[in-house]
């Protein structure tokens, strides 16, 4: 099957009201073109997880501003202030998940999981709503997975046949929300030839991606 695609062929496939997950941390890492690409289409309703909500000019901020999306779950929000203006007003359901249990709900959900158990939010109200598991006399959250109808992602060097690296810190959430979605569009900000990847250096491999789109 021919991955590389054109950008309205790709985000052809992303429609309202899906699950998204967005690679990135602070937007590093984010795929600016089909954010743009998805605000020029007008696709509405997103469930769009990931780590944070970017800024207001950059990122996924950019959708949340534009009114596309209908819920977020990230670590924190705060560095997009409409996202916190939106969820006081009741206009966006915003589902605050820490860190490290975000990874690995997304990371579950990639490997066939029933879930995670993690001490972390015991006694908050992170833990509202879940059951509590004992193992060996210690209590821990049952938290689930976290599935997607479509990954965004965003890589650095990109083989014709959908081999990923990642540089630096855009090696974030982009590698393990891949196998967490039953659709992968990768944007490349580099594509290559098969064979110009080292193997040892792959960090996604081609069987989860669908399709590539070269970033402008």
């Amino acid at each position: 099957m021919k991955k590389i695609v054109s950008m309205e062929e790709a985000i052809s496939h992303v429609k309202d009201g899906m699950t998204v997950h967005i690679g990135g941390f602070l937007a590093v890492g984010t795929p600016e073109n089909i954010i743009t690409a998805l605000i020029e289409k007008g696709v509405k309703d997103l469930t769009i997880v990931a780590n944070d909500t970017g800024f207001p000019d950059k990122g996924i901020g950019r959708l949340v501003n534009n009114n596309q999306v209908k819920k977020v779950i990230a670590s924190h929000i705060g560095t997009n202030p409409e996202t916190g203006r939106k969820m006081q007003r009741g206009e966006m359901e915003v589902e605050l998940v820490p860190q490290g249990t975000l990874a690995e709900r997304v990371r579950a959900a990639g490997f066939g999981l029933g879930g995670i158990l993690t001490p972390t939010g015991l006694g908050t109200i992170v833990a509202e709503g879940k059951e509590v598991i004992n193992v060996d006399g210690k209590d821990y959250l049952l938290e689930k997975p976290i599935k997607a109808d479509v990954a965004l992602l965003l890589g650095t060097t990109v083989d014709r046949s959908g081999n990923v690296i990642f540089a630096k810190t855009t090696k974030n959430f982009n590698p393990l929300m891949a196998p967490a979605a039953d659709l992968v569009i990768v944007e490349a900000e580099k594509i290559v030839e098969v064979g110009e990847i080292d193997p040892d250096h792959v960090m996604l491999s081609k069987i989860f991606v669908d399709y590539i789109v070269e970033g402008k």
